[in-house]
Order: C-alpha cells, then structure tokens, then sequence
C-alpha cells in the first residue's frame, strides 16, 4: 500500500441481521475496509479483505450499499475469487444480477445500483480494490431497512429476501478480463 491506512472493521453486530442465520453470541470481524490508499485525478482508491467465514449455509459477505445515482465504481479482484450482486430499486427491484469475478478480473458497478460482495471460498480471503468518484458517499439504510440484499447466497445457491415487494429473476453477467485503462467513466 502506498500509505499506511487503518482498516474499518466492519463486525458482526453491524450487520447481523443482514444474515439469514447469524449466530446469537459472538462478534467477529467480518471485513477490513482501507480507504483512501491513494487519490488522484478525483477518483479514491480502496481495498477491502473478506475473510473466508460461514454463518449456517451462508457465505461472508459486505453489507452492501447504494451509491449516489451520477456515478459508477469499478472494482478489480486482487486475490481469490468473489461474487458481486447488483441490484436497482430499493423496495420493488427492477434489474438484478450477479458477477463471478477471480484474481485479476474486474467489475464496473453501474450508477444507480446497489452493490454487495461475497467470498464464496471456504480457505481463501477475498482481496479486492475499487476505485470510486471522491463525490461519491454510501447510503446504507435501504439495504438495512430490508435486511440485507434482494437475494442471500448460500451452499445451496441463491436464497430471495422476502424483505422485497418485487424481486425479478437472477441472472449472471460476465467480469472483465482486466481493469480499464483511462478511469474518466467514474467521475
């Protein structure tokens, strides 16, 4: 890293009930955010580690926010693999899908989407960097108010969060291969 930055932890009782089976005792770290590594150009550069944690059959996960609607984010996966959920609307979801991404590949998270990342390895933290408009702030109350987001993913695959009125089916869409080059499309 190219400045000594200290991690928000992000611990269990942040975001119990974001799970559908979390423990009822316990409070372990779930996931180190280091923001502001650097800045250059308007634009903040993050990482963030997920360690490898189970609660029952579901996988550790972000608590999952939304953004300002002007902006996208790209996210690049330093190490091991995640899974990125996108979802639009708050209440009645109008689009959602997910993305499988590994080391090296890359997510552009589009304006208006609220987003979630999972480790899906049992062994392997999740490390991953993002890159985001200095303009940009994270609004996490609609995705408290539902507990969590639109679809939970488990052992046994994609679980819907009956917190939603409307909740269209999941699909799956491709990572890019390596990250863009000119970053002038995340301001």
């Amino acid at each position: 890293m190219e400045k000594d930055v200290k991690p928000d932890i992000r611990y269990l009782d942040d975001m119990r009930e974001m799970f559908i089976q979390a423990p009822a005792d316990g409070n372990p770290p779930l996931y180190y955010m280091y923001r502001g590594i650097k800045q250059e150009n308007g634009l903040r550069y993050d990482v963030t580690v997920i360690p490898p944690l189970m609660f029952g059959d579901e996988f550790n996960k972000t608590k999952g926010h939304f953004h300002c609607s002007g902006h996208n984010e790209l996210y690049i996966v330093l190490k091991g693999e995640g899974v990125f959920l996108m979802q639009k609307g708050e209440d009645e979801i109008s689009d959602v899908y997910f993305v499988k991404a590994k080391e090296g590949e890359s997510i552009i998270i589009p304006k208006g989407y609220g987003h979630f990342t999972i480790n899906p390895g049992r062994d392997t933290a999740l490390e991953m960097a993002n890159w985001i408009s200095l303009d940009c702030a994270s609004d996490y109350n609609p995705v408290e108010k539902k507990k969590g987001a639109c679809y939970y993913y488990t052992t046994k695959g994609w679980i819907k969060n009956n917190n939603y009125k409307k909740v269209p089916e999941l699909r799956q869409e491709e990572p890019l291969k390596q990250a863009p080059q000119e970053l002038d499309f995340l301001k």
